[in-house]
């Protein structure tokens, strides 16, 4: 099996990138960056999200498996005291694969610039350099609202975990084939109302936002946060990419969301 490591790039993260890369090594596994079978991040989420942006042309040959060097993170299933047991486990037991949801988001353009076309692992946060955003709301090409705010946030199940469970979005289970939509401040009065609640879209149902004024837009993909300009549209849906993850030991989303936010977990020193 080909294996490639992602650091999150501090001492304690690249020792234990250079132990389980010589103890896989030892084991007959070949250390392969460009076509890896198995990716392993070491750090926390962010490690994790690189990890996966380094990868997502790959997703149909490639898996995930986090560990944590730190705070306990949500993609992020071993802690650094595991590496012995991790890496037996890795040489020597058929992983077992879960596959989760993915986000597609799709940016057209005015004028002649081709649209661009994304996948987030955890979700798409759309703001302005500065002011409201002010959109054409539609949901399966009829129109919806007109939406007035700091911006929107739209994630995947996993990801409702991350910046959407922070605005007062719902937590999804990612068995569900879905997208959540949430209002970061949005303006409600006597000339301008929205929802003011979460959305959840199904796989097939596609959400489009057409900006109402030129404005420039501040489009973060996971932890990617680039300016466009000339926007026409911004569409999103459930992608028909997923990712997939590498379980070698049951770890229930429900437990995952309870150790992650309920459970106090205490530091590795």
């Amino acid at each position: 099996m080909n294996f490639t490591i992602v650091s999150r790039g501090d001492e304690r993260s690249n020792k234990i990138k250079a132990k389980m890369k010589q103890y896989l090594i030892d084991f007959d596994l070949v250390y392969n960056h460009e076509n890896p079978d198995l990716v392993i991040s070491v750090g926390g989420d962010g490690t994790f999200l690189e990890a996966f942006r380094r990868y997502v042309d790959k997703l149909d040959t490639t898996a995930f498996l986090g560990v944590h060097t730190g705070h306990l993170g949500f993609y992020t299933d071993w802690t650094s005291n595991e590496i012995e047991k991790l890496v037996i486990e890795i040489a020597k037991t058929p992983f077992h694969v879960v596959e989760y949801p993915l986000l597609e988001v799709i940016i057209r353009f005015s004028g002649e610039e081709k649209s661009t076309r994304v996948l987030a692992l955890n979700e798409t946060t759309i703001k302005t350099v500065e002011g409201s955003v002010v959109f054409d709301v539609q949901i399966r090409g009829e129109h919806f609202e007109t939406f007035r705010g700091d911006g929107l946030c739209i994630s995947t199940p996993s990801g409702s975990t991350a910046y959407n469970k922070a605005l007062g979005g719902g937590i999804i289970h990612p068995s569900l084939e879905a997208i959540q939509v949430t209002e970061i401040a949005s303006i409600n009065n006597r000339v301008f109302r929205t929802i003011g609640s979460p959305l959840i879209l199904p796989k097939h149902h596609t959400f489009l936002l057409k900006p109402l004024r030129k404005d420039s837009f501040i489009i973060a993909i996971d932890h990617i946060t680039k300016s466009y300009a000339n926007v026409k549209s911004i569409q999103s849906r459930v992608a028909k990419e997923r990712v997939r993850f590498v379980r070698y030991r049951p770890f229930p989303f429900w437990n995952r969301v309870r150790d992650s936010f309920v459970t106090e977990v205490k530091r590795e020193d």
